[in-house]
């Protein structure tokens, strides 16, 4: 891969500010080298933004939390649309580990028609580079190992409050085919279809996602779990299986006790189950590194056929930092 090859993106909230304010920003990274940016905002918001950059080199990509919608309006009219936990605790009510934690269910047709809804309205953004899923799996099963001490929990097994999916629509659904509600699994053949029936659950409505941002002219791309195995055990996401046009797994070393060699483990793990057809930008945590370890990362994930790198979040991006990734270019 050529320097001129490699994609540099960064994830961003959209932020009331003058166009003098907005054009000063993205100059700044854009001369670092940072050409996509993956911003959380509305249609409109990204309209303007786009408008803004139109005769530059910049790419506006759209962020939309996908299954968490904590406090979203609509959904909130419609208590059945939320995920259930094993203990039949509703996450209209019942929100896991932090308050932001509020899980619409993949197993209610009425949420996921407000789901495509939601990004038929970010596909018909004229311009947008693409449809940027976030949040699009179940409630963590799962957290990571720093996650787990910082909040005082011990999940060496699965803990039913955590443990989502058990929609009354799912659980009907796999009697139907299995003769077993899932509640009462016992027998560890079984459950690993009851797994793989929710992992199948969120990609059915990613492809049906894919469709929506194809059909309208642009991409879908999805930050996801850092690898296919820890996706699928961690948060019962099943993204090596999606068909994604950009995929950014989040390999964010601190939060699993790491180091660089992890994030080139995962990266290669990563490339080579997703193929040519899928961009794979490997998610940083730019933050969490130090200036040393920040090109080490990049280079390492370069060195593993990465095609670029969308680092989290444009604020942890120091001026040392931008002149780092000026370097690759």
């Amino acid at each position: 891969m050529s320097k001129k090859d490699i994609m540099f993106g960064t994830w961003l909230n959209y932020k009331n500010q003058s166009k003098e304010q907005w054009l000063k920003f993205f100059e700044k990274l854009n001369t670092a080298g940072i050409n996509d940016f993956f911003v959380n905002g509305s249609p409109k918001n990204l309209n303007s933004l786009i408008n803004l950059t139109k005769n530059t080199s910049i790419n506006i990509h759209g962020w939309i939390w996908t299954f968490n919608r904590p406090n979203d309006e609509i959904a909130m009219k419609n208590p059945g649309w939320y995920s259930v936990n094993k203990n039949g605790k509703n996450s209209y009510d019942m929100r896991p580990y932090v308050d932001y934690y509020q899980w619409l269910s993949p197993f209610s047709r009425g949420a996921v028609n407000h789901i495509k809804n939601n990004i038929q309205g970010i596909a018909n953004v004229k311009g947008i580079a693409s449809v940027h899923l976030d949040y699009v799996r179940y409630c963590d099963v799962f957290l990571p190992s720093t996650l787990q001490i910082k909040y005082g929990i011990n999940q060496k097994l699965v803990l039913p409050e955590y443990d989502f999916g058990y929609h009354k629509n799912a659980r009907s659904t796999f009697f139907e085919i299995h003769g077993c509600d899932p509640i009462n699994i016992q027998d560890e053949d079984l459950y690993n279809l009851w797994t793989k029936f929710r992992h199948n659950a969120i990609t059915k409505v990613v492809k049906d996602l894919k469709i929506i941002a194809n059909n309208s002219g642009t991409s879908l791309s999805a930050a996801v779990f850092p690898t296919p195995e820890m996706s699928k055990t961690m948060v019962l996401q099943d993204w090596g299986n999606w068909d994604l046009d950009i995929v950014s797994p989040m390999n964010y070393q601190h939060f699993y006790d790491e180091d660089t060699h992890w994030i080139a483990k995962n990266v290669e793990v990563g490339v080579k189950k997703v193929g040519s057809s899928c961009k794979y930008l490997c998610g940083l945590f730019a933050a969490s590194l130090d200036p040393l370890n920040f090109e080490k990362a990049i280079n390492v994930s370069l060195e593993n056929n990465a095609d670029g790198i969308n680092f989290f979040s444009a604020s942890g991006l120091t001026d040392e930092k931008l002149n780092i990734i000026k370097t690759f270019n």
